[in-house]
């Protein structure tokens, strides 16, 4: 099948279909084992505001989150992965758990 582009000689058709099949189930795997994740790493939250609460700190740590920022584009460089989208998903992540923690709280505070 020549559609003007360069095709790998090494694979045919076959392989290309079973091997983009076999890719994205892998992928669907990933994803599913991402949000297990997320929810996990957010449930933590409880944890957090509790010590947080207890230590009379505020919801909101710029020091702990240099501190992510910094490992996560250390990660980034050794795993050859754009830091500036990487950073952008765990500032969501970091979004995700002070949004979690700020609903404790409220609920804590309000019944």
């Amino acid at each position: 099948m020549d559609n003007g582009k360069k095709t790998d000689l090494c694979m045919n058709e076959e392989e290309a279909n079973e091997l983009l099949q076999k890719s994205r189930k892998r992928i669907d795997e990933i994803d599913n084992d991402l949000v297990n994740l997320i929810d996990e790493r957010t449930a933590l939250a409880k944890d957090v505001v509790k010590a947080k609460k207890f230590l009379g700190m505020e919801i909101y740590d710029k020091s702990r989150e240099d501190e992510v920022h910094n490992q996560v584009l250390k990660l980034a460089k050794e795993k050859d992965i754009d830091g500036d989208i990487l950073t952008i998903i765990m500032n969501m992540l970091a979004m995700l758990s002070k949004n979690k923690q700020k609903e404790l709280l409220w609920r804590e505070n309000n019944g």
